[in-house]
């Protein structure tokens, strides 16, 4: 059932935002060279590997300079027009093709790195055991400034509590923290890895 709705939300909010992420694309290629979408491999359910999809807010090839992975307050390599998608979370459009795919669902963990998951307790990775989302439990309960620990842990809170009307929940916070301009997925992320 899950899945179904996942399948719902994901097709009509693509056919709703298609303008949108058209106006988007549009003004990432007239800023700067380089792909408009930014594609980097994460860890799904179970540990399996999956390449998300964003549009692209840095300068190509951000990786390999400044903070590499982390992103800093001010960071200079993500480009004026990724700003203003970082802050309505807009760069976010793209995971719908991945919850399509189904690769993501509309509410689950973050999906993080390799290098990441690496470095879990055996606690910290049953929050492989559900399908990573677009947006969740520890997005809507003060991502930015929590620790990566205390995110994990509100996590795994999900996993074990999770149900519907749990989703619908976050689902509409998430949507109240969207139309108010706080976006999820903030540009000034100093304590945790680039999302």
């Amino acid at each position: 059932m899950n899945r179904a709705l996942d399948l719902l939300i994901a097709g009509l909010a693509l056919v709703v935002a298609s303008p949108l992420l058209a106006i988007c694309a549009l003004a990432i290629k007239l800023e700067s060279r380089g792909p408009v979408f930014y594609r980097q491999l994460r860890v799904g359910r179970d540990g399996r590997p999956f390449e998300l999809w964003k549009l692209r807010t840095m300068v190509v090839g951000a990786e390999s300079q400044g903070a590499g992975l982390y992103i800093e307050h001010r960071d200079t390599r993500i480009t004026r027009v990724g700003r203003l998608l970082r802050r309505f979370s807009l760069d976010e459009l793209p995971n719908l093709f991945n919850v399509i795919a189904g690769d993501l669902a509309i509410v689950g963990p973050r999906p993080t790195v390799q290098v990441q998951v690496d470095r879990y307790t055996d606690h910290q990775r049953r929050r492989l055991e559900v399908r990573p989302g677009i947006t969740g439990w520890a997005q809507i309960n003060g991502r930015t400034s929590l620790s990566w620990p205390e995110r994990i842990e509100l996590d795994v809170w999900y996993v074990d509590h999770r149900s519907l009307s749990l989703d619908v929940r976050i689902l509409l916070r998430t949507v109240r923290m969207l139309v108010t301009g706080h976006g999820l997925y903030s540009s000034d992320l100093t304590q945790g890895w680039k999302d």
